[in-house]
């Protein structure tokens, strides 16, 4: 009979730390981290040296309206190294972007109208809120992840077409 009641107590103990461990895997289930915003490629900008000279291309998710460039690459938590985003505004005028809530390291290339590069700002700081500005005016603005400019030897005049 004592056999029987330690036999018990130890089954209701097994079945409690069974239980258990079931309840901590549904819990990491929930606390895992978010996979971030998933990013749609649906243009191509291929960077173009002084002398004409196709250097690079990378597949560009487009953000041409203002809620899309508001958002930016904002929550993206990994992205191709040959990917990034075409920001595309109506006009041509002075900018600034800065990396608040923007988990990526990245390269942030402004371009003029005439689609000239005029200004890169390199491996910029995540949820940095500092503002990053064009110095000159510019009516496109293409982000790749950080490095890509000197991994490419991507730089100031060289011209954009996409």
């Amino acid at each position: 009979m004592k056999f029987q009641s330690h036999l018990s107590i130890y089954l209701a103990f097994v079945l409690l730390l069974f239980i258990s461990a079931c309840g901590s895997e549904k819990k990491k289930e929930v606390d895992a981290p978010k996979q971030g915003r998933e990013l749609e490629f649906v243009e191509q900008v291929t960077f173009i040296s002084s002398s004409g000279e196709e250097i690079s291309t990378i597949k560009a998710a487009l953000a041409d309206d203002p809620d899309e460039r508001n958002q930016g690459l904002m929550d993206v938590n990994e992205m191709p190294m040959d990917a990034g985003m075409l920001f595309i505004f109506p006009d041509e005028s002075p900018r600034s972007f800065y990396m608040a809530n923007t988990p990526l390291p990245l390269d942030i290339i402004f371009v003029s109208a005439d689609s000239t590069i005029v200004r890169i700002h390199q491996n910029t700081t995540p949820f940095d809120s500092g503002q990053l500005p064009s110095g000159k005016p510019a009516k496109f603005v293409v982000e790749t992840n950080g490095g890509y400019c000197v991994s490419n030897d991507i730089q100031e005049g060289m011209r954009i077409r996409f």
